[in-house]
C-alpha cells in the first residue's frame, strides 16, 4: 500500500518564509537570497516527506505568493501594461500580486478572490486580446530538479488548465477557442519537458470539477484531455479536491489517465461513484486524511470505507493539499491528553504511513486510535444546549422591518451624504505588537497596557476627526486576530501556539480551535468601545466578529453539525452586541468577511446545507437591538455576486465589501435584484501598498454612483488596515477623505 500528499505547506515551520519574502519587500534581501533561502527550505521539507515514510512526494507546490499566479507566469498569461513595463521577472510576479508604484510606474495588484471553500486567496489570471500563451517559465521544471538532484524523486504538481480556465478573467474581445488550444499546446510542452527531466508522474490539479460542470463545459474538458494525453510520455495523476465529482465522473474514468485522485472527506458522493466502477488499469489516489481540518483521523471509520470500495491498484493520500493546516503540533503546549486528538501536517503524514500499515495487518496503531475515540473528550454544557434548543423563528427576525428602521436612523443620525468610514482596523505597529507580547507575559501591569491602549486609541481618534471621517473606529489595538480575540473569552476554545496558515501570500493566521461547546464568559469588546465613544462627539463603531466567520475561520468540530456550533457562537455574540448597547454603542459592525466561505461548492447545496442556517445565524445575533442602533456588516475577498439575494436576508443596515480589485463588479448584480440595504464598496485596495490619488478615489466613487442610489452609498476602504503601514494608511485615507469632499460640494 503507497502514500502519497497533494501539496504540503510552504510557510515553513516558523514561517520563515513569510520573514523572508517581507525582507525582500524591504530591501533587506536581494532576490537571489530570497531564493537561496527557498531553496534551503524546500530541501528540508522533501526531506522531512521523505522522512515519515511518505513515498509520494509533491514538488512546485511551493510559491512565493500564490501557485495559481506562479501558473500564470508559467505560461506567459501577464497584462499587457504590466510587459510594458522595464520590471525585473520577480518584480513584475510580485506587482501581480501586490501592485507596483514607483519610478517605473504604477500597476494595481490584480484581483485576489478565496480559493474555493476554504480561507486560502488566489490571484485571478487574465486572458487578453494580446495574451500569446507559451511556457516562459521555468519554475516547475527547476524544482523537479532540485529534487532529483537531492535523490529524492518527486511528483511535479501544476494548476490544471481547465481550472486555470474557470478561475481566470477574460477580456471581452477574447478569443476562448485559441486560449484553450494555445493553453493546450503549452500543457503539453511542460509534459514533454518533464518527461525529458525523468519525471514518472505529473499532478495535474482540477478541482473546479467537484462544481457543477455543464454539459459544455464537460465537452471542453474532455476535449482539452483527449488532446493533451494523446502522446504523453508521462504518468498524469487528476487530481480532485473539497468535493465529488458526481458531473464528470463517467468522462473522466473513460480518458487516459494513470491516476485519479479523489476527495473521501468532503467529497459525499465517492464512495458511490466509485461502486459504479472504477478502471483497474488506473491508480485511485484516495483522499482519506482530512488536509483542512486538525483533528485525528478515526483509524476504523476510514478502514470500513476502504473496505466499502475494494480497490486494488490504490495509493492512500489526503483529502486536499496540506497548506491548509498548521506545520506540527510539536511546537504547542497543549497537555498530552488534548494534543493526542490533534493531527496537523507532519502528524498527517504519520497517519497515512499508520493507515497504510493497517492494511497491510498491523494491528497496533489501530487499537490506540479505537481507545482515543472511545474516550470522552470534554464535558458538555448543558445550558448552551437547551438554549438552542429552545429558539423560535421569532429570534430570528428584527423589528421593526428594514424600511421603518432606516427612515428612524436617519433622523437619529443625521450622517451628510456618502458617509465616510473605515472597515475597522488601523496599523497594527511594532510597537503595538511588542506591547501586547509583554502584557502576555506579564513583563508590563495591566495599568501599563491600559495606558498604552488608550493613548493609541485617542491619538487615532484625533487623527481620525482631524481629516473629517464621519463614522469612527477605535483601531482595535488590543487586538491580536479578529477570531482569536473573540475565541480567548469564550468557552470551548482552545488556541495554538504556533498554528499557522497561509491565507494569502505573507499574511498567515493562526486559527483557532472549537474544542467543546461554546458560550461567553464576560463581555469581550464593551471597555475599549466605550471608552473611545465617551472620548468624541462624533459616533464610534464598535467592532465584532460574527458567528459565521468565527467558525469558518475556526478549526471546527467534527462531532457536531456546523449549524449548532455556529448558533452557539451566535448566542454569544448576541450578548455582546446587547452589551454595547447598553454602554452607548450606537453603531455596531458585525463582520461576516467569511460568510461565503464554507458554502457547498454546487448551487443545489447552497440552501438545504449553508445559507437556510447561516444567514438566520446572523440575525439571531443582532435580531434584539433597538431600531436606532445601526447594525453594519463586512465581507471580503469571495465572490459574492450569485448570492446577492441571501446577503440582503441578512437584515443588516449597512453593508461593506471589497469591490476594489474586481472592479466594482458586484454593482451590476446590486443593482439588478434591487438590493435594498445601503452599501460601502471598498473604493481602494488595502492589500497593496499602493496610495490611490483623489482624483483615482473620485472616478471609484463616480462609478458607485453611476449604479446605486447616492443616499444608499458609504465610503470607505475595502478592508481592514492593520496590516498596512502608517503613512500608506494615512494618506489613502486623507485621499479619500478629501474626494468625498470635492464630490460633496460638486454634488
Amino acid at each position: 500500500m503507497k502514500t502519497a500528499i497533494i501539496g504540503f505547506p510552504r510557510i515553513g515551520e516558523n514561517r520563515e518564509l513569510k520573514f523572508a519574502t517581507e525582507k525582500y519587500f524591504r530591501n533587506e534581501l536581494t532576490i537571489d537570497e530570497l531564493e537561496d533561502f527557498s531553496k534551503e527550505l524546500r530541501k528540508k521539507h522533501w526531506q522531512l516527506i521523505k522522512n515519515s515514510g511518505v513515498e509520494g512526494i509533491p514538488s512546485n507546490d511551493f510559491s512565493f505568493y500564490d501557485t495559481t499566479l506562479d501558473t500564470a507566469c508559467l505560461l506567459n498569461v501577464i497584462p499587457k501594461e504590466l510587459t510594458e513595463l522595464s520590471l525585473s521577472e520577480s518584480e513584475k510576479y510580485f506587482a501581480l500580486a501586490r501592485g507596483y508604484q514607483g519610478e517605473k510606474g504604477d500597476i494595481k495588484a490584480r484581483p485576489m478572490k478565496k480559493w474555493f471553500n476554504t480561507n486560502y486567496h488566489y490571484i485571478v489570471p487574465k486572458f487578453e486580446k494580446d495574451t500569446t500563451i507559451s511556457v516562459t517559465g521555468d519554475k516547475i521544471f527547476k524544482e523537479y530538479q532540485e529534487a532529483k538532484n537531492l535523490g529524492i524523486d518527486t511528483r511535479p504538481v501544476i494548476v490544471g488548465p481547465f481550472t486555470l480556465l474557470q478561475l481566470s478573467e477574460f477580456a471581452p474581445e477574447v478569443d476562448r477557442g485559441n486560449i484553450v488550444a494555445e493553453l493546450t499546446t503549452a500543457y503539453k510542452e511542460i509534459i514533454q519537458r518533464l518527461s525529458d527531466l525523468g519525471a514518472e508522474w505529473l499532478q495535474i490539479d482540477e478541482p473546479s470539477l467537484v462544481k457543477d460542470v455543464t454539459a459544455a463545459e464537460l465537452q471542453e474538458f474532455q476535449a482539452i484531455y483527449q488532446e493533451l494525453l494523446a502522446d504523453a510520455k508521462i504518468k498524469v495523476l487528476l487530481q480532485t479536491y473539497f468535493g465529488d465529482i458526481r458531473d464528470a465522473y463517467e468522462t473522466v474514468i473513460k480518458l487516459p489517465f494513470a491516476g485519479i485522485g479523489l476527495d473521501f472527506i468532503e467529497g459525499r458522493k465517492t464512495v458511490e461513484l466509485l461502486k459504479q466502477g472504477f478502471p483497474q488499469d488506473k491508480v485511485l489516489f484516495a483522499g482519506v486524511v482530512n488536509g483542512k481540518n486538525i483533528w485525528r483521523n478515526n483509524y476504523q471509520q476510514t478502514v470500513d470505507v476502504l473496505t466499502q470500495i475494494n480497490q486494488e491498484n490504490l495509493v492512500l493520500t489526503t483529502s486536499c493539499s496540506l497548506l491548509h493546516v498548521p506545520f506540527t503540533t510539536e511546537n504547542e503546549d497543549f497537555s498530552n491528553e488534548i494534543k493526542q486528538h490533534f493531527a496537523f501536517a507532519k502528524e498527517k503524514l504519520t497517519e497515512l504511513v499508520d493507515l497504510a500499515d493497517i492494511l497491510a495487518g498491523a494491528e497496533e496503531a489501530l487499537k490506540t486510535n479505537q481507545k482515543l475515540f472511545a474516550d470522552n473528550r470534554f464535558i458538555e454544557n448543558k445550558v448552551v444546549q437547551e438554549k438552542i434548543k429552545a429558539l423560535a423563528a421569532e429570534d430570528y427576525v428584527r423589528k421593526p422591518d428594514f424600511e421603518e428602521r432606516k427612515e428612524l436612523q436617519k433622523d437619529a443620525f443625521d450622517f451628510p451624504i456618502l458617509p465616510t468610514t473605515t472597515i475597522g482596523s488601523f496599523p497594527q505597529t511594532r510597537e503595538v505588537k511588542l506591547t501586547r507580547a509583554k502584557y502576555k507575559r506579564h513583563e508590563i501591569s495591566e495599568e501599563v497596557y491600559d495606558q498604552f491602549i488608550a493613548q493609541q486609541i485617542n491619538e487615532w481618534l484625533k487623527w481620525q476627526e482631524e481629516i473629517g471621517l464621519d463614522v469612527l473606529v477605535h483601531g482595535e489595538f488590543e487586538r491580536n486576530d479578529m477570531v482569536e480575540y473573540f475565541g480567548q473569552n469564550l468557552s470551548g476554545y482552545l488556541f495554538s501556539k504556533n498554528g499557522w496558515v497561509q491565507s494569502y501570500g505573507t499574511r498567515g493566521v493562526k486559527p483557532p480551535i472549537i474544542w467543546g461547546d461554546v458560550a461567553r464568559e464576560k463581555p469581550i469588546t464593551v471597555k475599549w468601545s466605550s471608552y473611545a465613544q465617551n472620548q468624541t462627539e462624533k459616533i464610534v463603531k464598535g467592532m465584532l466578529t460574527g458567528p459565521v466567520t468565527i467558525l469558518n475561520w475556526s478549526f471546527p468540530r467534527e462531532d457536531i453539525s456546523l449549524k449548532d456550533s455556529t448558533l452557539q457562537i451566535a448566542l454569544a455574540i448576541q450578548e455582546e452586541v446587547l452589551d454595547l448597547e447598553k454602554n452607548g454603542v450606537r453603531v455596531i459592525q458585525i463582520d461576516e468577511a467569511a460568510l461565503r466561505e464554507k458554502l457547498p461548492l454546487r448551487k443545489t447545496d447552497w440552501y438545504s446545507e449553508y445559507l437556510d442556517w447561516s444567514i438566520p445565524a446572523f440575525r439571531l445575533v443582532h435580531s434584539k437591538v433597538q431600531a436606532t442602533t445601526q447594525i453594519h456588516t463586512h465581507m471580503c475577498y469571495s465572490e459574492f455576486t450569485d448570492i446577492i439575494p441571501a446577503i440582503d436576508q441578512m437584515d443588516a443596515d449597512v453593508i461593506s465589501f471589497e469591490a476594489s480589485r474586481s472592479n466594482l463588479a458586484i454593482l451590476d448584480e446590486l443593482k439588478r435584484q434591487h438590493f435594498k440595504t445601503a452599501v460601502g464598496p471598498g473604493v481602494y485596495d488595502i492589500h497593496s501598498p499602493r496610495i490611490p490619488a483623489v482624483d483615482e478615489i473620485k472616478q471609484t466613487i463616480g462609478k458607485i454612483l453611476a449604479k446605486v442610489p447616492l443616499e444608499k452609498v458609504w465610503i470607505n476602504p475595502d478592508c481592514g488596515l492593520k496590516t498596512r503601514g502608517i503613512p500608506e494608511t494615512t494618506a489613502s485615507l486623507t485621499n479619500m477623505t478629501e474626494a468625498v469632499k470635492q464630490i460633496r460640494e460638486e454634488l
